[in-house]
C-alpha cells in the first residue's frame, strides 16, 4: 500500500488531518497547472480549493483504479473547463503574468539575461492562455506538468490517440501564437525606433 492509499484510508476512518497531508502534497503542483489553464491566480486558487473540497466529499467513490493524483487532477480540470464555459474570460497579459508569479534568476545570469528569459516565459504563457480548453489542457499537462500520455488520457478521460493528436495540434497552434506575438513585438520596436529617429 502506498502513502496515498494509507492517507485515504485514514481520512475515510475519520482522521481528517490525513487529508491535509494529501492537500500539502499536491496543492502546489495542481495550482501551477490550473494557473496556466486559467491565466489568473485568483481563479486558480479558487478552483484548486474547490477541487480539494470535491475530492474530500467524493473520497468514498475513489476506487483507486488510478492514482489519487490522476483522480484529483480530473476533478480540477473538469471544474476549470466548467468555469471557462460559464465565465468565457478574456485573458490579458497582465493576468497571465499575475498567475505565473516572479521568475527566479538563474545562477550567473545577469539582469539582461533574466529580463529576456522572463519576457520569453511571459510570451509562452500568454500564447498558452489563448488556446482552446481542450488543447490547453493537453499542452499544460504534457509540457508544464510533465505527465505521460497514459496519465493525460486518464485525467481527461480520452483515448491515448486523441491525446497525441490534440497535443500535436496544440503545439502547432502554440508556435503560430508565439510567432504572432513575436511579430507584433518587432513591429512595435520598429515603430519606436522610427519615432525615435525623428527627434
Amino acid at each position: 500500500m502506498n502513502d496515498d492509499s494509507k492517507l485515504i484510508e485514514q481520512t475515510l476512518a475519520g482522521e481528517s488531518a490525513a487529508f491535509g497531508h494529501l492537500v500539502t502534497k499536491y496543492q502546489d503542483r495542481l495550482y501551477n497547472s490550473i494557473a496556466h489553464m486559467t491565466g489568473g491566480a485568483e481563479d486558480a486558487r479558487d478552483l484548486v480549493q474547490d477541487a480539494f473540497v470535491q475530492a474530500f466529499v467524493k473520497l468514498e467513490s475513489f476506487r483507486q483504479s488510478s492514482s489519487f493524483f490522476t483522480w484529483l487532477y480530473r476533478i480540477a480540470f473538469n471544474l476549470t473547463v466548467s468555469h471557462h464555459r460559464r465565465k468565457k474570460p478574456t485573458v490579458s497579459v497582465e493576468r497571465v503574468k499575475d498567475a505565473s508569479g516572479r521568475e527566479p534568476i538563474e545562477p550567473g545570469e545577469g539582469p539582461e539575461g533574466h529580463a529576456e528569459r522572463k519576457e520569453t516565459c511571459q510570451q509562452v504563457r500568454q500564447a498558452i492562455a489563448t488556446l482552446a480548453d481542450e488543447h490547453r489542457a493537453v499542452l499544460v499537462l504534457r509540457e508544464i506538468d510533465g505527465c505521460d500520455y497514459e496519465t493525460i488520457a486518464s485525467i481527461l478521460e480520452l483515448p491515448v490517440g486523441t491525446v497525441r493528436s490534440r497535443l500535436s495540434r496544440a503545439r502547432g497552434q502554440l508556435r503560430h501564437r508565439l510567432a504572432d506575438i513575436e511579430g507584433k513585438g518587432q513591429m512595435s520596436e520598429g515603430r519606436g525606433q522610427r519615432a525615435g529617429g525623428n527627434d
